[in-house]
């Protein structure tokens, strides 16, 4: 009992200590504004990028599907996405216990006006089965009137608002795709505008449109099924169920929850996690410089300096305190500012996420990873200065009155 009393006594006095020692750490990190200023910009721009990054990494790998995305699976051909399957498994899916609706879909592909010319002409275009793509995508919200047209027009189409939005279409117009992967033209009418947090860039419509338009032997193909399972507990058995179902077949599937769907379109281009993990660490080692620098710069130009101190009574540990200190103020402000710019830059970038990446379209620093930052801030101010706040602490009194440099 008597040791945790002293204990907490001899803690509270260091902690005070450290308290009055403030003021003279914050004083000195501005003894130098220009490089102070600097120092601070160029770790804002580290902490800035590291944030951005941090964000993807958390919104791509960590963050929870809402609750209907958690019902809903995807089965498209093992060998490839762009190879299809025979439309015929639908049925047999819906035998699957834990199945309560499917539908069908295949991406279209093809032209709307000049792409090249305008990236906004760049989206995605699924042809679907109407009456279960509602079932099944139970989130969507569409006027009652918008969704009947939809249902009984086979030339209908419907957009996301954002895409609408960016277009500048409204209900009532007509929209053109020149086919690329299939041949012939979509004629569309746009009869329906949604609203989908989830995936706002995205024209849908009648899968019986695209297969009149090709020839009879041509129509039997689905790229992908669309499956909304009953409860939580049925998508795991589902998962593995319709992949053991056609694992014989002359055609295998592989089926995936829709965000392991939409993560995968991200794989595309690599590695995604070793790439954001790889550029983390290069910033982490340039923030490091910078502050081991920093700080290096300023021991050396207070060494006299350091000698008067201990001469009026500072101790070793009040030295690296004061050194260690001044890193750690300098690297939180840089931090604190580089999440402020970051949590800009990552509502851009998630505005302008693709339709597919639908974890990246609410982009944001969450609380937990702007906390992160800022304790990892302080892990590398710590690490970077505690060299020279070593040295300089050490230096005895007759060397540092010396010292002419």
């Amino acid at each position: 009992m008597c040791f945790t009393i002293h204990l907490a006594y001899l803690q509270s006095r260091k902690l005070g200590r450290m308290l009055r020692l403030l003021p003279l750490i914050l004083k000195n990190t501005l003894r130098s504004k220009r490089r102070s200023i600097l120092t601070i910009l160029s770790v804002t721009m580290s902490f800035t990028l590291l944030g951005v990054l941090f964000a993807m990494y958390n919104a791509l790998y960590f963050s929870d599907p809402t609750p209907s995305q958690a019902l809903r699976l995807i089965t498209r051909n093992r060998i490839s996405l762009t190879v299809v399957m025979p439309s015929s498994y639908k049925q047999k899916i819906k035998t699957i216990p834990g199945v309560r609706d499917v539908y069908i879909s295949q991406w279209y592909g093809g032209q709307y006006k000049d792409q090249s010319a305008d990236r906004r002409n760049n989206f995605a275009r699924f042809a679907v089965e109407p009456e279960d793509f509602f079932k099944v995508q139970n989130d969507l919200v569409l006027p009652d009137d918008q969704k009947q047209a939809f249902l009984k027009e086979r030339t209908a189409c419907i957009v996301g608002r954002s895409l609408a939005d960016k277009l500048g279409l409204k209900v009532g117009d007509r929209i053109t795709l020149k086919g690329d992967i299939f041949p012939g033209t979509m004629e569309l009418n746009l009869r329906g505008i949604f609203d989908d947090p989830n995936n706002g860039d995205t024209l849908y419509f009648n899968l019986e449109y695209l297969q009149q338009s090709l020839p009879a032997t041509r129509r039997d193909f689905a790229g992908i099924f669309s499956i909304l399972a009953k409860s939580k507990e049925d998508v795991s058995s589902i998962q593995r169920d319709v992949d053991e179902m056609f694992k014989n077949s002359p055609v295998q599937t592989r089926t995936e929850t829709e965000a392991a769907f939409a993560l995968s379109f991200v794989s595309f281009i690599g590695n995604v996690k070793v790439f954001l993990l790889a550029i983390c660490g290069a910033v982490t080692f340039t923030i490091l410089l910078v502050s081991a620098n920093t700080m290096a710069m300023s021991v050396r130009e207070r060494v006299r300096e350091v000698g008067v101190m201990k001469t009026l009574g500072f101790t070793n540990g009040g030295i690296l305190t004061i050194i260690l200190g001044e890193a750690v103020v300098l690297s939180i402000v840089g931090a604190m500012l580089g999440c402020l710019v970051a949590s800009v830059l990552a509502a851009g970038v998630g505005a302008n996420a693709g339709g597919f990446i639908a974890q990246l379209r609410n982009l944001t620093l969450t609380p937990a990873t702007i906390a992160f930052i800022l304790a990892f801030s302080v892990v590398v101010a710590l690490i970077s200065s505690f060299g020279p706040a070593l040295n300089a602490a050490r230096t005895n009194i007759l060397d540092t009155l010396k010292y002419s440099g």
